[in-house]
């Protein structure tokens, strides 16, 4: 039975994760790993998380083990209104849909906006979980160079114009504006406005991601596209990042012709977001597990961060060829070597040497670039960074 027979022309496109393959490998005892985005457990709320789901039982149970409504907790939605609020954003629970995490609101983007072939902007690099989503529905993602302040808004304007003249307009551009996946950038204010007023000439809507918005450790807050521009910008959030992964609880806020899109979208995929873990999750915002959390979080990553780059600075000091990115904050910061590496070939030789990253390729819409690797910073411990960087500098040096 030849199985490529069965599966649709959709099915046979898609892709295993690369990070999640990697992740496999790295999994073995004695391997520090850069490769992944997980949050340190240390971080996670469990004295808070235990409280809830003892309320819950006792006092929800009827409700929180039922069947719920697809745009979620009418109480987890005040909650998100007001995180947004917070953050200057003007919105209310009705612009807002719960979601299996972020990861499920790419994946409900790509399935209301595709048709085979169409195409989006992303960054190059961008995250690597979007241009799976996006490819998932035969979305064809176009990239633009990114430089140390994120997308360059001359470059973005000639790629619409391009596109445009090829009569293949981009249905969205996809955005991770604060210290964006994988790179680490984040764009200013004033860039911002550049971006929104070449999406607003053309009528494009933005789909920006923004899962750590909050863990901010040095520099200032910049004005989030979605409260400069809230009816062509799509929101994407998550708790993944800045409270716990397990609940795998995220949400989208935007216009109401998409949230209404991806409403019916998600109805057809798993009817509504688990009840049980909304419930939890906002028993916990109420105690004020997210404010008190992110407090302890950021102490622990920028630590971390200053850590890494400290060590790269120190390990990395006889070849000034080699270059990386200072976040002001998130999770991960982005490394290039020289023309003559390729971290592809490279990572083999890591793995040897007991230290894992991701190579740069995996980010990149065409996966033309070879040069680069994302290292995370929130998960290995100090002692492992530092040891870490040791070994992944070695393996540098001896291919240089």
């Amino acid at each position: 039975m030849n199985s490529q027979d069965y599966f649709s022309d959709r099915a046979l496109g898609m892709k295993r994760s690369v990070i999640r393959e990697l992740l496999k490998l790295t999994a073995n005892p004695g391997i520090i790993s850069f490769a992944g985005g997980l949050p340190a457990p240390a971080t996670f709320p469990v004295d808070f998380v235990e409280a809830a789901v003892d309320h819950v039982i006792e006092e929800e149970h009827e409700t929180a083990l039922q069947y719920g409504p697809t745009e979620g907790d009418v109480r987890l939605r005040e909650d998100l209104a007001t995180i947004m609020r917070i953050d200057g954003i003007k919105t209310s629970k009705d612009h807002i849909l719960v979601t299996t995490a972020s990861q499920q609101g790419l994946d409900l983007v790509a399935k209301i906006f595709f048709n085979p072939g169409d195409t989006c902007i992303t960054g190059s690099p961008t995250y690597l979980g979007g241009l799976q989503a996006f490819n998932s529905y035969q979305g064809v993602s176009i990239g633009v160079e990114l430089d140390d302040d994120g997308m360059i808004p001359e470059k973005l304007q000639k790629t619409i114009q391009r596109l445009e003249g090829e009569g293949r307009r981009p249905k969205f551009i996809y955005i991770i504006p604060d210290f964006q996946n994988p790179a680490g950038v984040t764009i200013p204010e004033s860039r911002r406005k550049e971006i929104l007023e070449i999406a607003q000439k053309g009528e494009y809507l933005i789909v920006e991601d923004t899962p750590y918005r909050q863990l901010r450790y040095s520099g200032e807050n910049q004005s989030t596209f979605q409260s400069m521009a809230p009816d062509i910008v799509l929101s994407l959030y998550t708790f993944s990042k800045i409270m716990l992964p397990g609940f795998r609880l995220g949400w989208a806020c935007g216009p109401d012709w998409v949230i209404d899109k991806m409403i019916m979208a998600k109805q057809a995929v798993d009817l509504c977001t688990p009840p049980f873990n909304q419930a939890i999750t906002h028993a916990m915002l109420v105690n004020g597990a997210l404010e008190k959390g992110l407090e302890n979080t950021i102490k622990l990553y920028s630590k971390k961060r200053t850590i890494m780059l400290e060590s790269l600075k120190t390990e990395f000091a006889d070849m000034p060829e080699v270059k990386w990115t200072k976040p002001e904050g998130g999770l991960f910061l982005w490394l290039t070597l020289p023309e003559n590496q390729n971290t592809d070939d490279l990572f083999q030789k890591a793995v040897d040497e007991k230290v894992a990253y991701v190579p740069g390729s995996a980010f990149f819409p065409d996966n033309d670039n070879f040069q680069s690797m994302r290292l995370n910073f929130s998960y290995a411990s100090e002692e492992q960074i530092v040891e870490g960087v040791k070994r992944l500098a070695r393996v540098v040096r001896e291919n240089n």
